[in-house]
C-alpha cells in the first residue's frame, strides 16, 4: 500500500449540530478521501474527484467542510497547526490544498 498523501490525527468529525468523534482521522490515499473514528471504524469515504472541501466563512481557521457522498462534514483540525513562531498554513488549508492537488484540481 502507498504511503498517505495525508493524514490527520485527532480530528473532531461532525454531521450538522451532531458530533460523530473528537479524535478522529482524515486520510487521503490512493486517490479516496476516508473519515475514520478513533477506533479505525469508516464513517465515509469517497473518491477525491467527488470530494468539495471548502473553508466556512466566520469560523475559526483550524475549521473545513468536506462534501462526500451528498453529506456534509464539519472537520476540526486544530491538533494539526504548525506549533506558535514555526512557518506553515493552519491544518485546514493543508487538508484543502491536499483534496485539490488528489484529484487534480489545482487551484
Amino acid at each position: 500500500m502507498a504511503e498517505p498523501e495525508f493524514t490527520a490525527r485527532g480530528v473532531r468529525i461532525g454531521k450538522r449540530l451532531r458530533s460523530l468523534t473528537r479524535a478522529g482521522q482524515v486520510r487521503i490515499s490512493d486517490g479516496r478521501l476516508q473519515l475514520l473514528t478513533s477506533y479505525g471504524s469508516e464513517i465515509d469515504s469517497a473518491p477525491v474527484q467527488a470530494v468539495r472541501a471548502s473553508k466556512p466563512w466566520f469560523v475559526p481557521e483550524d475549521r473545513a467542510l468536506a462534501d462526500l457522498n451528498g453529506q456534509r462534514y464539519l472537520l476540526t483540525l486544530g491538533e494539526q497547526d504548525p506549533a506558535p513562531g514555526e512557518p506553515g498554513p493552519p491544518a485546514a488549508r493543508r487538508f484543502i490544498e491536499a483534496v485539490r492537488r488528489a484529484a487534480g484540481r489545482d487551484r
